[in-house]
């Protein structure tokens, strides 16, 4: 499935355009506009891509909005939880709609929906992919979660009703998370909603995280993807261990810098509009288990599922087989939410699996070799990302097979230089290196020489900033201009 064309954080139009006119009018124009301008911009940046689409996510939010003040009325006659029932029906409705409902007929033998619109309406070409199947609206479940947890919210009492329509549209629309996260809930960001102030160390630290997460994303996840991309593409069969190695390695180190530079953008974009959006990801591949993976990967996400399903579900409240039993349920939810494949379903359950056995023993086991424990979590989660990779379960289970020798595919067929070269590997290596949290150590270690005594080395560090985020920043430019590989994966979700 192809995506729609969109203006991307890491495209031309953006950068170059969208983004620099936007600031110029959102500091031009009075404070209580800025609001009005912003939600407007937001809703041009997703109807850039998504065209008459944008109105499923304006039915979302006003649907949603509408259920936060249904559900405020009924909270003060001490009632609600039909309010809430209907809220769930509605936005897992919609999910099901867009993102399920061929797989769901495919399985039980129905025809695609799309064969039950007349053929000669406008309803096909706007809501079918030309394969015949429901086009899928970018970013739906991300603006779906958001939405939804307004409204769980709200019955937790955890965030106020909000009566205007505006402020809910804005709180879903925002563009710098909009289609990719981080999942904001409407607690952290109502008061900014309402005020909010722009400073001038707050904004060059927006343009500082921006450059870093475009950086991630141009020189280091683009380049692998295209390794990636082209291995996967192979028929399994002709797969050997090396190539597939290579494969998973190059995903491995894609799906981590194109998901977290796209968090570092989004929270770069946040602070020039005086928005703090919480860290999405810290350093999970350093993590010695997949409980601690899980602390650290999508933290918005792990949180969602911990706050709004895990916890609701009684946690680890109610013994241990109901703990593994709700860990499993979840993680199987996790990566039906990700789309509707099997392999995405196993990759849940694999993941639910392994923190289950840690808590049966497997954890302290672990705690006894950091390098082993290490060694153990890169493997588990590699795997994982075979069966998130693959177009199929059948792939992901004859890939993995070619991973661990089974297969008996002849080596001359595709070898290593096929696929690599000088900037593959400096890739390859920038991102193994980018992986693993030595920078901020640096930082922190700089930082504590200042507190000794040694004065002037914060501003020392700070001017050799410069330079590098500037080289960083031309050279994404220059990938811009000559029109390098440069996928976006989030069309998925």
């Amino acid at each position: 499935m192809t995506p729609p064309p969109g203006m991307l954080f890491s495209s031309t139009l953006f950068v170059w355009l969208f983004l620099p006119l936007l600031l110029a009018l959102y500091f031009s124009v009075r404070q209580e506009l800025r609001n009005l301008l912003l939600l407007a911009a937001s809703l041009l940046f997703y109807a850039w891509g998504e065209k008459f689409l944008v109105g499923i996510m304006l039915l979302s939010i006003t649907a949603n909005w509408l259920f936060g003040l249904w559900l405020a009325r009924e909270m003060e006659r001490g009632k609600g939880k039909a309010v809430v029932v209907w809220s769930t029906v509605f936005n897992l409705g919609l999910l099901v709609l867009f993102k399920y409902i061929d797989w769901i007929f495919e399985l039980i033998g129905l025809p695609l929906v799309g064969t039950l619109l007349p053929p000669d309406s406008g309803l096909r070409e706007l809501f079918l992919n030309p394969d015949g199947r429901v086009r899928l609206p970018i970013g739906i479940s991300f603006f779906t979660f958001q939405a939804f947890s307004y409204v769980l919210d709200v019955y937790r009492r955890d965030a106020p009703v909000e009566r205007s329509w505006f402020r809910v549209a804005l709180y879903v629309a925002l563009f710098p998370q909009l289609i990719a996260g981080p999942i904001v809930r409407y607690l952290d960001v109502a008061d900014q909603i309402r005020e909010r102030t722009v400073s001038e160390s707050g904004f060059a630290y927006g343009i500082r995280r921006f450059v870093i997460g475009l950086g991630k994303k141009m020189l280091i996840a683009n380049l692998v993807a295209e390794v990636a991309d082209k291995i996967f593409a192979i028929p399994a069969a002709e797969l050997n261990a090396p190539v597939a190695w290579l494969g998973i390695l190059c995903y491995t180190l894609q799906i981590y810098f194109d998901f977290s530079a796209y968090s570092d953008m989004a929270i770069g974009l946040g602070h020039m509009f005086g928005f703090r959006f919480l860290e999405n990801f810290n350093y999970p591949y350093i993590s010695r288990s997949i409980t601690e993976f899980w602390r650290r990967w999508h933290i918005s996400l792990s949180t969602w599922f911990r706050d709004y399903l895990y916890i609701p579900m009684g946690g680890n409240r109610h013994g241990a087989g109901r703990t593994y039993f709700n860990l499993v349920t979840v993680f199987f939810l996790c990566g039906l939410w990700h789309g509707a494949s099997f392999a995405f379903v196993v990759w849940g359950l694999w993941h639910g699996a392994f923190l289950v056995i840690e808590r049966l023993g497997l954890g302290k086991l672990l705690e006894r070799s950091r390098p082993l424990a290490h060694l153990y979590t890169l493997l588990i989660a590699m795997v994982g990302w075979v069966f998130f990779r693959a177009v199929d379960l059948e792939y992901a289970l004859q890939f993995l097979g070619a991973m661990f020798g089974l297969q008996d595919a002849d080596p001359r067929l595709h070898q290593l230089a096929h696929f690599t070269d000088a900037e593959i590997w400096t890739a390859i290596a920038a991102g193994v290196l980018g992986s693993a949290p030595w920078l901020p150590t640096l930082v922190r270690w700089w930082q504590g020489l200042e507190s000794k005594g040694r004065r002037g080395l914060s501003v020392t560090l700070e001017f050799l900033s410069i330079p590098l985020l500037l080289f960083v920043f031309l050279e994404c430019a220059l990938k811009l201009a000559a029109g390098s590989y440069n996928p976006f994966i989030y069309f998925r979700f």
